[in-house]
């Protein structure tokens, strides 16, 4: 009887060890290469501003040909509200498992926000615990979002001030940035502004939910006693806070301070992602970063 429990628990531990052989063989075993990039934006349910999403994804191709290209949205809310269409948009988390199932050995990853704010360290942390699972991927990297150097902020600048229609000499911009409560990357827009500041003293940065504000703004503009002060979205698109925050009729627009505060507006609903040239910057930290694939 004992002979029999202990050939028993002989076979158990055998089976065990094959067992765990097994897998370990199978982990060590080397995947087809395989690689991917994935395009992180906040996300957009306006149509008018998917087309510009839809343009990126053309202009990636271009640059990247024979890569595949997927996307993913941030925002829970715009998600949610494009689900109720039809539309399925998946968090970069869900993107991330979804293409560990399909395989890809080597993922690189673009930052489609404008500055490192909270979302971008978050989709940092979130792809680097991606990276630590076993069996998972090879490698996987993030490229730096818009806004991550002056050679970047100067081209940016450059290009959106020869895009401003129907300005004279002597009319003001003030361009909109979204604004974060993350204070290291919110200086980001106080820096844009400086660089603004040395191409031309009648333009301006403010934010929606951080520094400067309009109010920070306003007494500049006062003094510079301006005939019109353009409007224009720092913003990849021209969504919600662009038409309703920026140009909107709402009394705490930035269209109605200005206004009555005795200044003439004109809006300009183009955001920094229509533009190839600032695309290009993207695309050139995306390089950087399959180049180390």
């Amino acid at each position: 009887m004992k002979s029999n429990k202990a050939l028993i628990s002989l076979v158990v531990i055998l089976s065990l060890l094959v067992c765990a052989w097994n897998a370990f063989a199978a982990h060590g075993e080397k995947k087809p290469e395989k690689k991917v990039i994935l395009l992180v934006a906040f996300g957009t349910s306006d149509p008018d501003a998917q087309k510009v999403f839809d343009r990126i994804d053309e202009q990636t191709k271009k640059v990247f040909a024979g890569m595949d290209i997927r996307w993913a949205f941030t925002s829970k809310i715009i998600r949610a509200k494009l689900a109720k269409e039809g539309k399925m948009l998946d968090s970069p988390e869900v993107a991330l498992a979804k293409m560990m199932g399909d395989g890809y050995t080597h993922v690189a990853v673009l930052s489609l926000h404008t500055i490192p704010g909270e979302e971008f360290h978050e989709l940092v942390q979130n792809v680097h615990l991606f990276g630590q699972m076993a069996d998972g991927f090879e490698k996987i990297l993030v490229a730096r979002p818009l806004l991550s150097s002056h050679s970047d902020m100067e081209t940016v600048a450059k290009t959106l001030l020869k895009n401003i229609p129907g300005r004279k000499a002597g009319d003001a911009v003030l361009f909109m940035g979204h604004g974060t409560e993350h204070h290291p990357a919110d200086a980001i827009y106080l820096a844009m502004n400086q660089v603004f500041q040395e191409l031309d003293p009648l333009v301006f940065v403010g934010t929606v939910e951080g520094k400067p504000t309009i109010e920070d703004i306003l007494p500049k503009l006062k003094n510079l006693k301006p005939k019109t002060v353009y409007l224009m979205p720092m913003m990849s698109v021209a969504g919600d806070h662009a038409k309703n925050d920026m140009a909107g009729d709402e009394e705490d627009s930035w269209k109605s301070v200005l206004t009555k505060n005795g200044f003439k507006c004109e809006a300009i609903l183009k955001g920094t992602a229509e533009f190839a040239e600032i695309v290009d910057v993207w695309l050139e930290h995306l390089k950087t970063v399959v180049s180390h694939l």
